[in-house]
């Protein structure tokens, strides 16, 4: 009994440190992204107000790669307002 106690507090110390490396690599991921989004619409569109730059740090992944292919179009600020409303 006391081997079986230990042996599931290992698999649950394993799978712990499991999730929070997945946790980890995905939030590393997302802010990637975000870096890399913001860059490049600072390079399209100038300096953003924080308020913008703050919209697009609360996006998801998904979102933030759909802003991304959509940004290549972008012309304006204006454009990108119309793509986060």
């Amino acid at each position: 009994m006391q081997q079986g106690l230990q042996q599931g507090r290992q698999e649950g110390r394993q799978e712990g440190r499991q999730e929070g490396r997945q946790e980890g690599r995905q939030e590393g991921r997302q802010e990637g992204e975000r870096s890399l989004v913001l860059l490049l619409l600072e390079q399209r569109l100038g300096v953003l107000p924080d308020q913008v730059r703050n919209r697009v740090a609360a996006l998801s992944i998904d979102q933030l790669e759909a802003l991304a292919i959509a940004l290549l179009n972008f012309t304006s600020r204006a454009d990108l307002e119309n793509w986060l409303s």
